[in-house]
């Protein structure tokens, strides 16, 4: 006779117990009686499932299990977010419970900036939600972290909502938290709540410092409607952000320091991608600079962008290359192509480092209209990218990639010779990219069993299966 025990055994010995004779019972007593069971064993039978080594020998599962112990899923938790695989925390996670290892605070750091990082709100969420339910109540740090991710998404109704919550558990923001609060706002074009965080603030003794700067110049330019006198705000920002203190500039803490989080990414500041490049690529000091020459690049606003070289001329600064970027940007998004050519042939005889972006700049803008003469000129700079031995990234290669595809006229040189680069690095077309590309092909006579055709439309199968219908359905945890 088999003693009765209060849990429930392991799941290999729920499979081999000798049926016992029962007294009958009505099918609502069986049905209650089932429900009192799983409500009472759940953790043990969730416990009993989740073995993942219950079937295999200790071998094989050393061979399988990639962490032990907690110090060994912060290395993994730290590994994925430098290889910008972000989407696998959660996994990774869902492996440490399995495994029925606690997670430290060091651990919920490490994944919710990881989150940030990835962009994935959802996440942070998550993560802030099972930290909470552990005992754990998340610091400052964890805070901004989820203030940054929500300026990324462009959801400042939520980044309030933290900030709110931080209030309700007594945890006192820093110079950061409203940093992180201001560009969030920011981010959606809310000038008049990012005034009122100011004001908060200065109230609090706090000073400004180029980043509220930035984030003021940001909301002016994402808000809409537009006003007829954003540029002009952007200008005066720019000339009154010349009188703050260099004691009031904040500093990267050591935290941050210690994952790799320059406060451009915390604040969501346009060189966010740029500042570990040398060279002069990117001049930290010019912050307010970067954001307002972005902007007005954004507006297609030639003359504001030409006030602010000589802003820039008149402080003895020089321009570095991530303005040059959006000068060039700005004049060959309006048509201006001698004008855009020109900054990229004064940099290249400065004697100055070749740098693709600028290259890439130029060759995207060119294309604006597919004009004879930008067309001609973009091709000539893509094939002089390449003598320079500077291949294509993702990223780049899926911007061109789409400008180029909106060609309707000619041979489509361009388009066809970027997938064929990106093919030959095996870089996987954005689904919006491949899309433009197969629409492109399908406009021209192209016979249906044309080898480049056969293979986009694979290629644009297999994105839409992965990814959904559409170019913004992208699924996964957001």
């Amino acid at each position: 006779m088999i003693p009765q025990q209060k849990r429930v055994p392991h799941l290999s010995v729920l499979l081999f117990l000798p049926k016992t004779p029962k007294k009958p019972s009505s099918p609502l007593n069986k049905s209650m009686k089932l429900l009192r069971q799983i409500s009472a064993n759940r953790q043990s039978l969730l416990a009993a499932i989740g073995r993942r080594h219950f079937a295999v020998s200790a071998d094989e599962y050393a061979k399988r299990n990639y962490a032990n112990n907690v110090s060994e899923y912060n290395t993994v938790i730290g590994s994925i977010t430098s290889q910008r695989r972000n989407w696998l925390l959660r996994d990774v996670y869902d492996d440490m419970m399995l495994d029925g290892v606690r997670p430290e605070k060091d651990t919920f750091r490490a994944l919710i900036a990881g989150s940030m990082k990835g962009v994935r709100l959802q996440d942070c969420f998550f993560f802030r939600d099972e930290m909470k339910s552990m005992g754990l109540i998340p610091d400052v740090v964890l805070y901004n972290f989820m203030i940054s991710t929500c300026g990324k998404c462009k959801n400042s109704a939520e980044a309030t909502r933290i900030f709110e919550e931080m209030k309700k558990l007594e945890v006192k923001p820093n110079g950061q938290t409203f940093i992180c609060l201001i560009n969030a706002c920011a981010a959606s074009g809310r000038v008049d709540q990012v005034y009122a965080i100011i004001r908060d603030m200065t109230a609090a003794g706090l000073g400004l410092n180029k980043f509220c700067y930035a984030g003021l110049i940001a909301a002016h330019k994402n808000k809409t409607p537009l006003a007829e006198d954003t540029s002009a705000k952007i200008l005066e920002l720019v000339e009154q952000s010349k009188g703050w203190s260099s004691i009031e500039q904040t500093r990267d803490s050591a935290e941050n320091v210690m994952m790799g989080i320059t406060e451009e990414e915390l604040y969501n500041i346009p060189t966010a991608n740029y500042v570990h490049r040398r060279g002069g690529f990117v001049l930290r000091f010019l912050t307010v600079y970067h954001v307002a020459f972005h902007a007005c690049a954004d507006l297609k606003d030639v003359q504001a962008v030409d006030t602010l070289q000589e802003m820039l001329k008149k402080d003895n600064r020089t321009p570095d290359v991530f303005i040059l970027m959006h000068i060039m940007r700005c004049y060959l998004n309006c048509g201006d192509i001698d004008r855009g050519l020109k900054v990229f042939e004064e940099y290249m005889s400065s004697g100055s480092p070749a740098v693709p972006e600028l290259y890439a700049t130029l060759i995207e803008g060119a294309m604006t209209g597919y004009t004879a003469k930008g067309m001609e000129i973009a091709l000539d700079k893509l094939k002089e990218m390449l003598s320079r031995n500077f291949n294509l990234n993702p990223a780049t290669g899926n911007a061109l990639l789409l400008v180029a595809s909106g060609e309707k006229t000619g041979g489509y040189t361009i388009a066809n010779m970027v997938w064929d680069l990106m093919q030959a690095r095996n870089i996987v077309p954005s689904l919006a990219a491949c899309q433009a590309y197969h629409n492109g092909l399908k406009e021209r006579e192209i016979p249906e069993d044309d080898p480049r055709l056969m293979l986009v439309s694979r290629t644009l199968d297999n994105l839409r299966g992965r990814y959904g219908r559409t170019p913004t359905n992208f699924g996964g945890r957001r």
